[in-house]
């Protein structure tokens, strides 16, 4: 029948573009969050935009079968493929992705359509207002001393002039063990004196090596 993607199921033609066109489209709005205030390899928003079409027609072609739960752990599969060198943000963005597809595949093009826009008006409003990342003059810093200094109290007139919190974290030997580099976590009172602040510094420990710079995020899943 021409009416028909198979003969014998509910899937029209009109049917099958309109939940197609729906994923396509939903699946670009998930690439361009992707995109948004973040690094992005261009193979990873590609594959983005089209996985809701990928897994919407394999819910298709099962939906009413019994293969249709292994049809879902096959495309959930998906997630654990691409999760091991991805990052959280990632993950997340393919699980929206492949819930887009679920719906689509399933005939729930409205309820795909306003899902998404919850979830990306919410993701938007999380990355606009910074959500989790910490103050701004938040700092790592490493000072190398020498071996014959002793590094309790010896910078605390500094850190209470520059910074509003200190906290040394770590504390190790180098150079076979004739200095030693100590890991603070601080925060800035004012991000412009931050040239001062490492000058004075360098006085107090030899001018060795210093390095400031804002903390590494590491995401673990």
């Amino acid at each position: 029948m021409l009416d028909t993607i198979i003969t014998g199921t509910e899937i029209t033609v009109s049917a099958f573009f309109i939940c197609t066109a729906v994923s396509l489209l939903l699946g670009l709005g998930a690439a361009a969050l992707g995109m948004f205030r973040s690094k992005y390899s261009k193979s990873f928003v590609l594959t983005l935009a089209v996985l809701p079409a990928m897994v919407q027609i394999i819910i298709m072609m099962v939906n009413g079968n019994i293969g249709a739960g292994v049809a879902v752990a096959g495309a959930f599969g998906l997630i654990r493929f691409r999760s091991a060198p991805g990052s959280a943000k990632e993950i997340g963005l393919v699980f929206l992705a492949t819930a887009i597809g679920l719906a689509t595949g399933m005939g729930y093009v409205v309820i795909a359509a306003v899902f998404f826009a919850v979830i990306a008006a919410v993701w938007l409003g999380l990355t606009a207002t910074r959500f989790g990342a910490g103050a701004e003059e938040e700092r790592e810093l490493k000072i190398t001393i020498p071996e014959n200094l002793d590094y309790d109290g010896l910078f605390d007139d500094l850190f209470m002039k520059y910074t509003r919190t200190s906290e040394l974290e770590r504390v190790k030997t180098t150079n076979m063990g004739t200095l030693y580099e100590l890991s603070y976590k601080i925060v800035l009172r004012d991000t412009h004196e931050t040239k001062a602040f490492l000058d004075e510094l360098r006085t107090r420990n030899g001018n060795l090596n210093i390095v400031c710079g804002k903390p590494v995020t590491k995401e673990a899943l």
